[in-house]
């Protein structure tokens, strides 16, 4: 089971983190919601592997038949693997231009926030608190497990939504050869 966590996550996870390597170098917006949704929904692509990872080993490994638990466990593993390569891929982005994205994505959220009519009290209390939030976020041991935090919930959501399906042996049945 494993060996389908590590093969089917890392195919995810490689998905998932070029699509973010290849977003951050031809996109240059910062913080938008079109951006975000476009960084879910890659997710939600990559982490489609959980499906297949599942439907695969419930085929070739099991018979055609699995529990639930059993598939929520591949899945939680693929979603692992995944996270783990995404969240690499995030380094290699902050490091390369680090303190830089930070301030074009706060002044991305200043100016969202002055657009909607924020008053300068409003301006400078969220100042203040982004200041405090990218000291903490330049720190590796805050910033990788908040990275994490970001795909892991998919993840789990994919491993459930997956597993509850694919134990039923009549969803997707295996083919006979």
């Amino acid at each position: 089971m494993l060996r389908y966590g590590l093969i089917f996550g890392g195919i995810g996870g490689v998905f998932i983190g070029a699509a973010m390597l290849i977003g951050f170098t031809l996109l240059a917006q910062q913080g938008s919601a079109g951006s975000q949704l476009i960084g879910y929904l890659t997710m939600l692509v990559g982490l489609s592997m959980v499906f297949v990872a599942i439907k695969r080993y419930r085929d070739e490994e099991k018979g055609g038949v699995i529990k639930f638990l059993p598939a929520f466990w591949l899945g939680v593993q693929v979603s692992i693997v995944a996270g783990i390569i995404y969240v690499a891929a995030w380094e290699v982005i902050f490091a390369s231009n680090g303190d830089a994205w930070m301030s074009d994505y706060l002044e991305a959220q200043i100016a969202m926030r002055e657009a909607n009519g924020a008053s300068e009290a409003e301006l400078a209390a969220f100042v203040e608190e982004s200041q405090a939030m990218a000291a903490l976020y330049s720190n590796w041991w805050f910033r990788i497990p908040l990275t994490f935090t970001e795909i892991l919930p998919v993840g789990l959501l994919v491993s459930l939504i997956s597993a509850a399906i694919l134990r039923n042996p009549k969803v997707l049945p295996k083919r006979a050869v």
